[in-house]
């Protein structure tokens, strides 16, 4: 079925289909009683027609039979034929021929001879009725005379033998079927056919319309069978005739068009037409106002639907008790269940489950339609220590308590959570100091200590602040920003810090420094450079730190702690550092050849000191080395896994590898460790050399750790030196090595060969 937008229009359409399908097959079963019994009316009358006309014509031929034999026997007219006595003759069959009333009559001699009158009778219609009569077995039959059929009708004349025959012809015209016509109580249609070949047709016309119709009505043995013709179905009824030609049967044919029969009953056909269209429009106006009142309330409620749909608040005139009523009452009961399960459901996106407070989710949308909006978030810290202190539960509590401080501290501003650890607001401040102002203010309320369910516990907040109109740095959501300021905050540990976009960066762009830095490796991006370390006994480079520089295609210079960094984090630190290995045995190996004996030092990660592959690959690379080589580490890189770090570390002394120590007091210096590890060299942080000039404290802090190295069996590289009294306080303190900007920068392997071939500095020697 076609879909229809309405209900109404389908419901219209399918009952006007089925009434219509109803009324034609009615009018099919009518059409087919009336015409089956038109066909057998007509079918009874061609046979009943074809029964009177065959006894016609016997009658007809007995009857003319009966004047030829009385003619025949005749003595006059035997003694004119035997002396040839033309006139007599003629004058004869002229009498007998007017009062027969037939078209012709004539005189047959057995030796061929005729005499005719009436009808002009042609030699071959003489030979043919000559052989007829002559075999004896026909005396009446069909004669084609001048391509006009006849009946012919014939009497032996005896003298005493057989010396000819009387006949009558009579024509079997148009006239003569129209007479038979008539006798017949239905105005059918008579024809008299021979055979021509395969084709029934008039004696002297073209084929018949009928002729494939009268085989099937001879085979049907005088019932009559339906045709097509001109004028449409037509039965044909066929009786044979007897024909002096052998060659050309002849047949009597009467036919009927069935229009003719169907005719009389056209006006009721279109008395039916009218009342089924009659009908089938008042049917269809009907359905229509039926489908109407049907179809209005479902209207109403698939509008409903649509607003229900679109969030609005929907409801239907409830206007009957019955099935359609009943569902308007199950909508608006379903519509009042969906809207408070909506309400139900946005409460739920909106709000923290744990604790009740608004979510991010919330806050995202205060912030947006909020003038001059400025977010405020505060983060509990030492969340995990607190947490694991406390437990889950009661954090969740804290964190709610916390919120309402902050909330009546703001007179009334809503507080949402967007963290297991964070909560945030929205505020409309338009001043960056304002803004650092209020959040320093807000962060108070931790100050004194929160009660909860059997425990106080002594919480502090940082705030991460951004506001709108303030650069972005590429995070478009100011919630976010707000999140990364925090961070700097306790970064710089401070108690309140704005978002800032220089500090952050580009994270975004540093996501594909890795695989870039593969690349790098294999092209020559990365290499390095050396900054030489200045032996204050000697007075002379006496070994160099290798330092890893990047180049980048598009990006330029990246910082060292940046790739790193990075390479610490995504795992590939071994591979880097792998190649800074193969980096300094190579370049030492080239200094050596130039002349130059140099320890080398290269930085190992932390992360690498427990990975026994990278021990071995170590061990198997520095046997190759012409020269001393150093591994520097930090005092923490053996923190995370001690036992097996410390273990690396001995096989690396054993294995005659130099360990440094780097960057010694910039962390959480410990002496246990200190004791444990096997090094060789202790490198005191550039923090502690940079103020030697005004600074006593960290004088005496670099003093006694010298002497602390020294006493534990290790000699001091003092990092930062950048001036010649910081050299001469360090020579005086009895430090070992020195390495800073005032001895050397990092050098890439030729600027290092050419300052290796100049003299010591003179500040250095002094």
């Amino acid at each position: 079925m076609p879909r229809f937008r309405y209900l109404r229009t389908r419901l219209t359409v399918l009952y006007t289909g089925l009434f219509g399908l109803a009324l034609l097959l009615v009018a099919v079963a009518v059409y087919t009683a009336i015409t089956a019994s038109a066909r057998g009316l007509v079918r009874g009358e061609l046979t009943a027609s074809g029964a009177v006309y065959g006894q016609l014509w016997d009658s007809r031929s007995d009857q003319l039979r009966q004047g030829a034999s009385v003619l025949a026997q005749d003595y006059g007219f035997r003694e004119a034929v035997a002396t040839n006595d033309e006139p007599t003759v003629r004058s004869a069959l002229e009498n007998l021929r007017a009062r027969q009333k037939v078209d012709g009559a004539m005189i047959l001699g057995i030796d061929g001879y005729a005499t005719s009158v009436g009808e002009t009778v042609d030699e071959a219609a003489i030979d043919t009725l000559w052989t007829g009569l002559h075999g004896g077995t026909l005396s009446a039959g069909v004669l084609n005379l001048n391509g006009q059929p006849h009946q012919a009708v014939a009497a032996p004349v005896m003298a005493p033998v057989l010396i000819g025959w009387v006949v009558f012809l009579e024509r079997l015209d148009e006239a003569q079927m129209r007479g038979l016509e008539n006798l017949s109580a239905i105005p059918l249609s008579a024809s008299v056919l021979t055979r021509a070949g395969s084709d029934w047709q008039d004696m002297a016309g073209p084929a018949s319309a009928l002729s494939s119709a009268v085989d099937r009505a001879l085979d049907a043995r005088g019932t009559p069978v339906g045709a097509r013709a001109a004028e449409g179905e037509t039965m044909v009824l066929a009786r044979p005739l007897p024909s002096f030609d052998a060659d050309a049967p002849a047949v009597l044919t009467l036919s009927y068009p069935m229009a003719r029969a169907l005719k009389p009953f056209e006006p009721m056909f279109w008395a039916l037409g009218v009342i089924a269209l009659v009908g089938l429009a008042i049917l269809m106006v009907g359905t229509w106002l039926l489908s109407r009142g049907l179809s209005l309330p479902i209207t109403a409620l698939d509008e409903a639907v649509h607003r229900l749909q679109a969030g609005e608040d929907a409801q239907v005139e409830v206007t009957s008790s019955d099935e359609i009523g009943r569902l308007a009452e199950s909508f608006n009961a379903m519509a009042d269940d969906i809207r408070d399960r909506q309400a139900r459901l946005t409460h739920m996106a909106l709000h923290d489950q744990e604790t009740g407070l608004p979510n991010r989710l919330w806050l995202e949308r205060e912030a947006a339609v909020t003038p001059t909006a400025c977010v405020l978030m505060f983060g509990v810290d030492r969340f995990a220590v607190v947490r694991n202190a406390i437990g889950f539960e009661a954090m969740g509590q804290l964190v709610s308590a916390l919120a309402g401080r902050l909330s009546a501290r703001a007179e009334g501003v809503r507080v949402a959570r967007v963290g297991v650890g964070a909560v945030a607001m929205v505020l409309e401040i338009e001043d960056d100091a304002a803004a650092i102002e209020v959040a320093e203010r807000l962060c108070a309320v931790a100050d004194q200590p929160v009660k909860l369910i059997g425990a106080t516990v002594d919480a502090a907040l940082t705030a991460g602040i951004d506001r709108m109109g303030r650069e972005t740095g590429g995070v478009d959501s100011l919630v976010d920003r707000a999140g990364i300021a925090l961070d700097q905050a306790r970064e710089a540990r401070r108690k309140a810090a704005l978002f800032d976009a220089i500090a952050y960066g580009d994270p975004g762009a540093n996501l594909s420094l890795i695989s870039d830095l593969i690349v790098a490796l294999e092209t020559d991006q990365v290499w390095m450079a050396y900054q030489p370390k200045f032996d204050l006994r000697a007075n002379a480079i006496t070994g160099v730190e290798g330092l890893m520089r990047w180049n980048h295609p598009r990006r330029g210079f990246i910082a060292p702690d940046l790739f790193i960094g990075m390479a610490e984090e995504t795992g590939q630190i071994r591979a880097l550092t792998e190649w800074g290995v193969h980096r300094v045995i190579a370049d030492q190996k080239a200094l050596a050849e130039a002349g130059h004996d140099l320890q080398m030092s290269v930085n190992i990660s932390g992360r690498l000191l427990s990975d026994e592959a990278f021990a071995q690959f170590a061990l198997d690379a520095v046997a190759g080395a012409v020269g001393d080589i150093c591994f520097e580490i930090t005092e923490t890189a053996v923190i995370d896994n001690p036992e097996v770090a410390l273990g690396i570390i001995d096989r690396f002394s054993a294995a005659g590898i130099k360990v440094s120590i780097d960057d010694y007091g910039s962390g959480l210096s410990s002496l246990a460790y200190l004791k444990r590890i096997a090094a060789d060299e202790l490198k005191i942080d550039k923090a502690f050399v940079l103020s030697l000039d005004d600074s006593a404290k960290d004088a005496l802090l670099v003093k006694s750790t010298i002497d602390l190295a020294h006493s534990l069996g290790m000699s001091v590289t003092a990092e930062g030196v950048e001036t010649g009294t910081a050299l001469a306080l360090l020579r005086g303190m009895g430090c070992d090595t020195a390495q800073g900007y005032f001895i050397a920068k990092a050098l890439p392997m030729v600027a290092l060969v050419e300052r290796l071939e100049k003299p010591a500095l003179e500040a250095a020697a002094a």
